[in-house]
């Protein structure tokens, strides 16, 4: 596993030599990347519009006609939660709070009483064989999980620490719905702070996906390498949007 690592400290290193950008350049970045993290992110979890509806949907406010009043929320409120993650990606640690805060601007235009709300109810992951913790477990579960994601970040590479908070997030389950999102918006929270780009994991990819996340409840070496390999192939897009840029 430590070659696609190596991989992606070079991958890094191409692109920090063409920093810093123009102003201009990072916000069409951060458009680009609003839209394309909304989209495949609500893809995952069943969301029926395609990239180009999210995008209409987000920037100029409009409906898509025989499409789900519900898929429309979900991509107001992501693209809500994004810009408040890169407002904070500035700085070098994760609270507790934000991370409330990230479901609380995804999940509010759907039910405001759950929105940022650690879940009430036992709840279990169609498709999984294994339990999540109980209501009563979530908030001493989540204190641990916001140290440990420190820890790793001081401990591991930046690739491997991102899918471990994934998974660790995941596991815990602390919301009601929504935590899939909230899980990838996290991940590329750590990323942005530790000077990489948004990794997005396309729709095309969702059942490998949950299988190596599903098999990471007693392996995780598979799911790492999975998102390493998607960081690995989000910064050779990011080359290539780069070379766009300049050419």
């Amino acid at each position: 596993m430590g070659n696609i690592f190596s991989e992606i400290d070079q991958l890094q290193l191409e692109i920090n030599a063409c920093k810093p950008f123009q102003k201009e350049i990072l916000d069409q970045l951060k458009e680009y990347y609003k839209i394309g993290l909304t989209y495949t992110s609500n893809a995952l979890e069943g969301n029926s519009l395609t990239e180009s509806e999210t995008k209409i949907v987000v920037e100029e406010g409009l409906t898509i006609g025989g499409k789900p009043l519900r898929d429309h929320l979900e991509a107001v409120g992501h693209a809500e939660a994004f810009d408040f993650l890169y407002r904070i990606a500035k700085n070098r640690s994760i609270s507790e709070e934000e991370i409330k805060k990230l479901h609380q601007l995804f999940y509010m235009h759907i039910d405001p009483t759950k929105a940022g709300c650690y879940r009430t109810i036992p709840v279990f992951v169609t498709g999984s064989k294994y339990p999540l913790p109980a209501p009563k477990e979530l908030s001493h579960l989540m204190g641990e999980c916001v140290l440990r994601m420190e820890r790793m970040r001081k401990e591991k590479h930046p690739a491997e620490a991102a899918a471990l908070i994934h998974k660790e997030f995941v596991f815990i389950h602390p919301f009601i719905d929504g935590n899939g999102r909230v899980a990838r918006l996290l991940m590329n929270l750590f990323l942005l702070q530790e000077g990489f780009n948004i990794v997005i994991i396309p729709p095309a990819v969702r059942s490998e996906y949950i299988e190596n996340l599903e098999k990471a409840h007693t392996d995780d070496r598979l799911f790492v390498q999975f998102i390493a390999r998607m960081v690995k192939e989000c910064q050779k897009d990011y080359l290539r949007l780069i070379a766009n840029f300049s050419g």
